[in-house]
Formats: C-alpha cells, sequence, structure tokens
C-alpha cells in the first residue's frame, strides 16, 4: 500500500512538472517588415506580402484592410494556415493584428 502510494505522488510529481502545450498558440506567428502588394509571383496565394529582412510571407486577413499598411514598416501576428508553403512559396499567414 505503501508503495502504490509512493509510487502515485512520484507519477503525479513527473506529469505536472512536464511542459503542456497550448493548443491555442499553435501555429501563431509575429514577425516584422514591409508590407507590398504581390505582383508577379510563382505562387498564387494572399493578398499581401510582408518582406521581412530575410525572410517573405503571404498574408491574407479578413478583418484587416492590409492596404492600409502599404509600404509602411509594422508588426504582425497571425496564424500560419495549413498547406502551406507551396512549392517553394512563401509560408501563408492569416493577419489577425498590425503594429505600427
Amino acid at each position: 500500500m505503501k508503495r502504490t502510494l509512493i509510487l502515485s505522488l512520484f507519477v503525479s510529481v513527473i506529469v505536472s512538472c512536464s511542459p503542456v502545450k497550448d493548443a491555442n498558440n499553435a501555429g501563431r506567428i509575429t514577425a516584422s517588415g514591409i508590407i507590398e502588394k504581390p505582383g508577379m509571383t510563382t505562387f498564387q496565394y494572399g493578398t499581401h506580402l510582408l518582406k521581412a529582412e530575410n525572410k517573405t510571407y503571404a498574408l491574407k486577413s479578413e478583418n484587416i484592410n492590409l492596404d492600409t499598411y502599404l509600404n509602411k514598416k509594422v508588426t504582425i501576428q497571425g496564424k500560419k494556415i495549413s498547406g502551406y508553403p507551396l512549392e517553394g512559396g512563401p509560408e501563408f499567414i492569416e493577419v489577425t493584428l498590425v503594429k505600427f
């Protein structure tokens, strides 16, 4: 009985110390750069681009007018859209927040 109690306590301590993944933050991203219109591209997704220092992201937003931020340096927050990137294109982000 004592042995079972000690083993149970040990297991609960180990489980409580292990990191828990937050399903709400899965695929979340924050990036900074300049928002541009895509123009001619080899990929066919996104209404805008974020040109970061060493990476480009394709963007879209259901709630934010990204044209408001054209050619401005901003920080965006959003969620990666699953299934992207396609064939060498950039990651595709659903933008939920834009900050100057």
